[in-house]
């Protein structure tokens, strides 16, 4: 038979695909929280976007699980991998809000694993058990007015005073900054040390001296609230240091390679998420008697999208 347009296979853009690392345990558990982000999330979205999701976003994940999904049971969490994880960055997205899923990530995949990794038994039920459930809110202080992804050049000092600690300086960028109940704040303790000059502290954002200066405003994302932070004279006891006094460097280097991982994972995520939706709009359209999306240059538009999100 000879070959033609109408018996060459077409693909299937929009068949359901299961990556290798993927079991069928993660695609029930996609279903759920793709189904609950377009049921519970979705409606809201645009809305959200022109001021900032609700805190009973947090509490609703924490009743359904998904907040705790890879972490371990004893603490409320799921147990399960970070696959699991990384599930809940890809669907997330299907809540058709960026600012959203950022700000469930730092929560649920940069402020908590530190606390997790490195924190005390104490600063765990303190902490990480309410976080799981929703009831309180986290944020991660890295960046500052000078320093960013550069974490040797962060500024922010803690000096050791008899059994505690004060902490002057300053945070921008911070992600659920304004909503935020705990900062996992990264200081400069020993300024001659180098990269073992740095500590780890969890500050109440409630603390005397902390100050919520300004909600800053973005190009997008706009549902995620960011913050520029202020620390004057914020004192603090020892119990607050997260992990090894001199290791935060390190604790926090650790911590962004999970954070840059969950980051892709949501970015190509968002990919696929504009691929759907452009490649259901190329069949609704219509010109020139017929889909946009029957018209070749078209087709290999989609061919070239599929293969960049893919590899």
């Amino acid at each position: 038979m000879a070959t033609t347009a109408e018996n060459v296979l077409k693909p299937d853009f929009g068949a359901k695909r299961k990556h290798f690392i993927f079991t069928d345990e993660h695609e029930q558990l996609r279903e759920s929280i793709r189904a609950f982000a377009k049921k519970e999330l979705a409606p809201h979205a645009e809305e959200w976007e022109q001021t900032t999701f609700p805190d009973s976003v947090f509490h609703r994940m924490g009743e359904l699980g998904f907040l705790g999904l890879d972490k371990p049971e004893q603490y409320g969490g799921q147990g399960g991998d970070y696959y699991s994880s990384l599930v809940l960055a890809e669907e997330i997205v299907h809540a058709q809000s960026g600012g959203l899923a950022m700000g469930v990530a730092v929560h649920t995949d940069m402020a908590m694993p530190p606390i997790l990794a490195f924190g005390t038994e104490e600063q765990k039920q303190e902490w990480v058990v309410p976080a799981i459930k929703g009831e309180k809110i986290l944020c991660l202080g890295i960046t500052e007015p000078d320093a960013g992804s550069d974490v040797s050049g962060v500024k922010t000092r803690a000096v050791k005073d008899g059994d505690e600690y004060v902490i002057n300086g300053s945070k921008t960028y911070i992600t659920n900054g304004h909503r935020a109940d705990v900062i996992v704040l990264v200081t400069k303790t020993d300024p001659d040390a180098g990269y073992d000059g740095f500590t780890l502290f969890l500050v109440p954002m409630d603390a005397p001296g902390v100050i919520r200066e300004k909600k800053l405003e973005k190009l997008g994302m706009h549902a995620s609230d960011t913050a520029l932070l202020a620390f004057q004279d914020v004192r603090v006891p020892d119990t607050a240091v997260l992990g090894q006094v001199g290791k935060g460097f390190y604790h926090i280097m650790w911590e962004l390679q999970g954070e840059r991982l969950i980051g892709a994972a949501g970015c190509v995520a968002g990919a696929q998420n504009c691929m759907e939706r452009t490649l259901q709009y190329a069949k609704e359209r219509t010109a020139f008697g017929r889909q946009i999306g029957k018209f070749q240059v078209i087709r290999h538009k989609f061919a070239e999208m599929a293969t960049k999100i893919e590899t």
